[in-house]
Order: C-alpha cells, then structure tokens, then sequence
C-alpha cells in the first residue's frame, strides 16, 4: 500500500447532518474540492463553503423521485480508478473524470422504519441504493480512497485528518473500509430479514452493532465478548464489569421476574431460582425468598420488579450478592447497596426480549421460538376426584412460572406464593423431586399443604407417590404420557388435587 495520503477531494451525501460541519469546515480549510448533493449542499453552502453538484459532474439531474443521483461513471470512475494503473488515469482523463479520495455518505433509515411501523411502501423506499454502491467502490478501492459510512465516525475522521495533516494513512484507510464493510452487510442483512419475514428462506442471517467487553468468559481463562446494546436494557450505576456467568443469570432472572405483576423478589443461582416469593410489599418478598435457600442465595443475581426501597436495601446488604436488578431505587436504597464497591446494580429499563432465540450447536446455530406460554387457571384441566382450592390454584400458577425457567428435569415445590425448594438440572424426574424434599426438610420446611410444578408429564406414578407421601396436596404438570391414567388413579386413591395444562417446559 501507498503512504500517507493527502485528501485533495471528497465526496458528501449523507441523511445525517449532526457534525459533518466540522468535517466541512476542516475540508475546506486545507483546499479540499468539495461534491455533493441536494439537502447536503445546501447544509455546506450554508456553512459558507463552495461545492460542486453532482449533477453538474454528470450532467444529468437528481431523477425518479431522487432514486438516481450518483449512480454515474463519472462518480464511480473518480472513486474506483487505481491511482498506480496508467490504464485507469488515461481513462479518467479522456471522460473528464476528477478523482475522487475521501467519500463521506450514510445511508437511509431502514432500521428506523420498520421499528416505527411504517407502510411497506415508506419502508421499501428507505431502502437506499447510490449510497451502499458509494460504501462499497470506496471501501473496496481503499488502497487509495477513504470511505465514512455512519457519522458515529464523524469524530474519528476528523481525529485522524488532523493527525496526519490533512491526509490519511493505508491503516486509517483499511480501517475505515472494515467500518464501511461492518455498516452495509448489517444493512443489507436487516432488509433480507424484513423480506424473509414472509418469505420463510431457510438462512440465518444476524447483525448486531454494538459490543461489551465481559471481565471473562465462563471460567477466567475464557475470553468473552456480549454483541448486543446493554445499556438500552440496564444502566450500570454501580459494581465491576459484568462477567460472562454475570449475564447469564442476568438474562434468567429478567425472564423470571416479567412473569409476575404482584411484589416479587427472585434470587438466582446458575440460571435456577434457588429463591422466590411475592408479597405484599417488596421487603416481605425479599425474606421470603431468601428463606428458601439462604446457603444458595450467596453470590447470586437478585432480582425484583418494584423500585428496591431503604428498608429492603438494608436486609440485601447483609448477603453476598453478585447482581442486583431492579426497575428503580431510591437514593437511601441505593447508597447502601454501594456500600459493596463490587456489586453490580442495574436500573432494568422497559424493553423488549427477542422472539427467536438462537444457539450455537456444533457447526451451525439452532433457532426456535422463545417459550413465552404462560398457563393460567383457565389453562388447566383437572383431572382428578379432588380439585385444588383458590388458594393451592394460585400457588400452582406461581410454581409453574418457576419450573418454567428452571433446567430440565425440573421439580417446584412452593406454599403460600414462596419457593420451598427445587430440585433442577436432573437426569432423572425422580431424582430431581427427592433433591427437592430433602432440601425442603434441609431448612425446616415442611410441605404439608403445599404444592409440586413439573415441567414435563410424569412416565410413571413413583413421582406423585413420594410428593404425596412428603405432604403434597396438588400437582400442576403437562400430562401426555401414556400412563397419565396411573398418576390420575393414585391421586383419586390418596386425595391429591392434579391439573394438567397440556404445555411442556423443558429448558436445557
């Protein structure tokens, strides 16, 4: 590649105005001729620069409603001509043709429009063409040209020009030439998406701008890298960078707690709850959680959907805790959780979590629809002599929320709107209740009264056998094995209240 390179012209088209007025008046300032187009000439001569249409380059006007300004020989020629070949010199010379080093264009806002629920018409013509044609001739002849694609690089161009006396180094180049590149394919990978909504084309296409370091991956050893827009999820207030486990449990925990309108605190550990209650007030949540499994509890993300208040802040403060989520604090609340300089505090904000979800298996990626079934008492179907009272009905609701994010095979056994425990993450069904009672007894619980959530249908009757045997009243749990009837006739045979839903929860 050739040396610094002094930019002598540039070309300017872009949608965004904000801060090209430095880049203008820099340009200006060292000779630099100047093209461009409608409301970006009018924005420079404004400025009190001179510029050259484009139109007076190609001799042809702006047409088809502005769909054709650049599209041009006399613009792409200028662009892509390889300043070392005597052939394309000789060529630009007979056509007339100026050189053109520095391209600074963006592109139309097809993103903006589609998350804004425009026409299908307005979105089709934010589909921009002159300008991902100049990002790609610029980019691709980077070995003598400069290209600017997004005006998040505005600061930085100017940065460099100014380092290097008005030019730009083969290292400036092909760095803005990998910008340019990351900026069209995500482009062009959000209009097929938009076309393939419809389409069902069997290709996974994903871009995400936006990238947080992690402190590392899921052990130390292990880098990481989150692609993604955090802080339009959370704002960090307060802790060490998050950690690749961090947000994990992040992510579980937010799921968890979007199920459940009424005060409630979650405690997660290795993406299970180890802790869960609702309550009328947060603080009474909070205890109830932590009861649940206060050996667990230590070094977890907790989670709660009110704004985390003083009194709650002092009972948090006295457990080790990785993670603290919370739609808002108050400022006595918040200045005791600081009183860890290393807990992470997140204000979650409103938004939204991906229909689809992905993961990397093998040598491709698996997509499937986010589990976002969410049974009611409308949703299930008793099918047993003894029916589950208002009250056993609601903490059947509030255990099947839990098993639902917890990893397969589950077991939930919850009383009164609280976790009493869980055995998660088992091989076998069985296995994973027998953890479960035995952890339940482990912090003096008892379970008479209470209730079991299953996240797949029981293949034989041992499971109802032993929860009954342990106090349990009611089971909740999808139904559908061919021995469904065995479970049915021990429950009729010993009391025990069973609906079934008809939905499997399996999360691995």
């Amino acid at each position: 590649m050739c040396d610094n390179k002094k930019i002598k012209s540039a070309l300017l088209s872009v949608f965004y105005k904000d801060g090209l007025d430095e880049i203008v008046q820099y340009l200006s300032s060292n000779g630099v001729r100047i093209f461009s187009t409608g409301g970006t000439l009018n924005f420079i001569e404004k400025l009190g620069v001179s510029a050259q249409s484009v139109e007076s380059l190609t001799g042809y006007p702006s047409i088809l409603g502005g769909r054709v300004k650049t599209l041009h020989p006399k613009v792409f020629g200028g662009i892509l001509a390889r300043r070392g070949s005597s052939d394309d010199g000789r060529q630009l010379e007979q056509y007339e043709i100026p050189e053109v080093d520095l391209v600074i264009v963006d592109l139309y806002p097809f993103e903006e429009a589609v998350a804004q629920g425009a026409s299908e018409s307005e979105i089709i013509e934010k589909i921009d063409i002159g300008g991902i044609s100049l990002i790609r001739a610029a980019a691709k002849n980077c070995n003598d040209v400069a290209v600017v694609a997004s005006r998040l690089q505005y600061a930085e161009l100017l940065s460099m020009l100014k380092e290097n006396d008005g030019g730009l180094t083969p290292a400036n180049r092909k760095y803005l030439a990998t910008q340019a590149f990351n900026v069209s394919s995500h482009y062009d990978s959000a209009i097929f998406s938009y076309f393939n909504r419809s389409e069902h084309i069997p290709s996974f296409k994903q871009s995400v701008h936006g990238a947080m370091p992690l402190r590392y991956g899921e052990n130390p050893h292990q880098k990481a890298i989150f692609y993604g827009n955090f802080g339009d999820m959370f704002e960090q207030l307060h802790g060490k960078e998050i950690s690749y486990n961090n947000l994990l449990d992040v992510d579980a925990a937010v799921r968890l707690i979007r199920e459940f309108d009424e005060p409630t605190f979650a405690i997660i550990k290795h993406n299970n709850a180890c802790g869960a209650a609702s309550r009328p007030t947060l603080l009474q949540a909070w205890t109830a959680a932590l009861a649940g499994d206060p050996v667990s509890a230590f070094g977890g993300v907790l989670a709660c959907n009110r704004e985390l208040d003083k009194a709650t802040a002092e009972e948090v403060n006295k457990l080790f805790c990785e993670v603290v989520i919370a739609p808002a604090y108050s400022s006595d609340g918040l200045a005791i959780l600081k009183q860890k300089k290393n807990r992470i505090i997140l204000a979650a904000k409103t938004f939204e979590l991906p229909a689809m979800q992905s993961r990397t298996l093998l040598n491709g990626v698996a997509v499937q629809e986010q589990d976002l079934s969410v049974e009611t008492e409308q949703d299930m179907t008793s099918v047993t002599a003894a029916k589950p009272t208002a009250e056993q009905v609601q903490d059947l609701i509030f255990a099947n929320k839990l098993v639902k994010h917890s990893k397969s095979n589950a077991i939930v056994l919850a009383k009164g709107s609280q976790l009493i425990a869980g055995g998660v993450g088992q091989t076998s069904r069985v296995d994973a209740l027998r953890h479960a009672i035995e952890k339940a007894a482990s912090f003096g619980f008892s379970l008479q009264g209470a209730v079991m959530a299953s996240d797949a249908f029981f293949p034989f009757p041992d499971c109802v056998e032993i929860a009954h045997k342990a106090g349990i009243a009611a089971v909740i749990q999808p139904g559908g094995s061919v021995n469904d009837q065995k479970s049915v006739d021990y429950c009729n045979a010993n009391g025990v209240a069973m609906v079934t839903t008809g939905v499997r929860h399996f999360k691995h």
